[in-house]
């Protein structure tokens, strides 16, 4: 058991990892709200994140400060429930548009390897420690 999770934290580490490097190099990552941005800096992302549903700001204002930023790429890292994939989608198509490359990859990475044990962004850091609890008390 516990050498499956070990593995299952590993490949969530090697993706957070694949994630704070594309940061680094300056592509903005788009979040639903405040507590994503604070669970990704928890884990150690650095760089620009956009805050996607916070004070009235609408799919297009995301939009125009990507656009507005210079960046030829967003990483798209909404929530894995059926909402967050519902933005994800339109910010994906509206990206487009503007001719900037919408990148999914991690997001869908970190969901297939959570699965439906995570819903949302801002679970992520707890359901490491609990991996981490699982792992090392086992």
């Amino acid at each position: 058991m516990s050498s499956r999770l070990k593995e299952k934290e590993e490949r969530i580490l090697q993706t957070l990892e694949r994630l704070a490097q594309k940061s680094t190099k300056g592509i903005p990552i788009i979040v639903e709200g405040k507590k994503d941005v604070d669970t990704l800096r928890t884990l150690a992302i650095d760089g620009k994140i956009v805050e996607a549903k916070t004070s009235g700001k609408c799919m297009l204002d995301v939009v125009s400060e990507i656009e507005a930023s210079g960046t030829r790429e967003a990483i798209l890292l909404l929530d894995f429930d059926r909402r967050g994939r519902e933005w994800t989608k339109k910010l994906k198509q509206h990206l487009e548009k503007m001719r900037i490359k919408p990148n999914t990859v991690i997001w869908k990475k970190l969901r297939s390897i959570v699965g439906r044990e995570v819903k949302d962004v801002e679970g992520l850091s707890s359901y490491m420690e609990t991996l981490k609890r699982k792992i090392y008390n086992s």
